[in-house]
């Protein structure tokens, strides 16, 4: 299934769809070179949006949820992958630990976890899910809607090594993004490979970091292809410290994006686009609580001010302040059903093994679709993502549409393992 596209079917991207094809082997081989200097990381999903004029990644999840969204036809892919990335970091492992999210009773969560079990079972490999959450004291067994079943136990801490009563695995499989901080128990495990590792945290991790590597990388990709990289680049801007509730760095705020708003419209009158530019400010560590706020115009930020400084007047509460980037705002030109969707693209070690439409009805075209409301239609990958179809007509044909969703999603995969490995507290620094 194409989802429909607004955009005439003639448009950049179909023009961008040709350039892909056509490079297809230089592709490859630039991604098969990369591979050889990079270490994936373990799993990693990416929210794409397509504007029919520009088609760029808008978030990378190094902890992705929602595995139960990929249909059964994807799980040969996914067991694959699952393998080589086991059989590359661990050959000799045997037994393997996912710690979930602390949040227990969300069912669609719980899902996710069970295909996770199933992935990793069907890769070869005992599977056993253990909870760091202080009220999980005995092993407890829940009963999900689709007839799956999670226990979640007690997880067990030796001096070195994590584990179960009776189970000691010798790789620990992190479903859990530590927005709330790194938990003392996952530290200093010197004999178990933990996945993927600490500073991949919300706590550690800045958007900014891995903004910048898949600028760069898109520069080069840009440069393969012979395209203008912004036209798969979301241009971006570091605002510093900002509260909404006191106005602390709103000055600074809004003069960024001012002058992001104003380097839009000069692409968007580059390229004849009459669309109205817009940004996306959000919070650079995701354990922000700040959310995802479109903001069309400058004015929108006084707006925003005021309401904050009313539900921090209302509640009682401090002035919270959050490290805030700007993002150029993506629009998504891409309906499900009539619905404004979004492709999210699944990936393990270094493969696409699948992937979904994120489906709000709620929504309009320029904001987050991530929120209350939204569904997912897993239709749209259930032809390979390894497998374009030379000679079809852009636009017309689902394998190349998802093909090129799959390059860039791994190029935002590439750019994550450069951040990673630019932020390892561990990595020797050579003078």
């Amino acid at each position: 299934m194409v989802p429909h596209l607004v955009t005439a079917l003639t448009g950049p991207i179909n023009e961008l769809e040709q350039r892909v094809l056509d490079s297809m082997p230089a592709i490859e081989r630039w991604f098969r070179l990369e591979w050889m200097e990079h270490t994936p990381p373990f799993y990693s999903s990416v929210d794409i949006r397509n504007a029919g004029f520009k088609l760029a990644p808008v978030d990378t999840n190094l902890y992705p949820g929602g595995w139960n969204n990929l249909t059964r036809e994807m799980l040969p892919l996914a067991v694959q992958a699952a393998q080589a990335a086991i059989e590359k970091i661990c050959p000799e492992a045997r037994n393997l630990l996912v710690i979930p999210e602390n949040h227990s009773r969300n069912t669609f969560y719980l899902a996710n976890v069970a295909q996770l079990v199933r992935i990793f079972h069907m890769a070869g490999l005992n599977v056993r899910v253990g909870s760091i959450d202080p009220a999980i004291k005995s092993p407890k067994k829940i009963e999900l809607p689709n007839g799956d079943t999670v226990c979640l136990e007690p997880v067990v801490r030796g001096k070195r090594r994590l584990g179960l009563k009776h189970f000691d695995p010798c790789t620990i499989l992190l479903n859990n993004d530590l927005a709330a901080g790194t938990p003392g128990i996952l530290e200093d495990l010197h004999e178990q490979y933990l996945l993927p590792p600490l500073h991949a945290g919300w706590s550690v991790r800045h958007k900014s970091n891995h903004l910048h590597s898949y600028e760069e990388l898109s520069k080069r990709f840009g440069k393969l292809l012979g395209i203008d990289p912004w036209l798969i680049n979301p241009m971006y801007a570091k605002a510093g410290e900002v509260s909404f509730a006191d106005g602390t760095g709103m000055d600074v705020l809004t003069s960024h994006v001012d002058a992001m708003l104003t380097k839009i419209r000069r692409k968007y009158k580059e390229y004849g686009i009459n669309e109205k530019p817009f940004v996306v400010v959000k919070a650079d560590n995701g354990a922000g609580a700040m959310g995802v706020m479109t903001v069309r115009d400058v004015k929108d930020l006084e707006t925003l001010g005021r309401r904050s400084r009313g539900k921090a007047g209302a509640a009682g509460v401090g002035a919270e302040r959050s490290e805030v980037i700007v993002q150029e705002g993506v629009l998504t030109n891409e309906r499900v059903h009539d619905a404004v969707a979004e492709p999210v693209v699944y990936m393990m070690d270094r493969y696409v093994v699948g992937g979904f439409y994120r489906v709000n009805a709620e929504r309009s075209p320029d904001e987050n679709l991530n929120m209350p409301g939204a569904s997912f239609v897993p239709l749209a990958f259930s032809e390979s993502a390894h497998l374009p179809q030379p000679g079809a007509k852009p636009g017309a044909s689902a394998p190349n549409r998802f093909y090129m969703y799959g390059v860039i999603a791994r190029l935002a995969m590439v750019a994550a393992s450069y951040e990673l490995e630019a932020t390892n507290p561990d990595a020797e620094i050579y003078e």
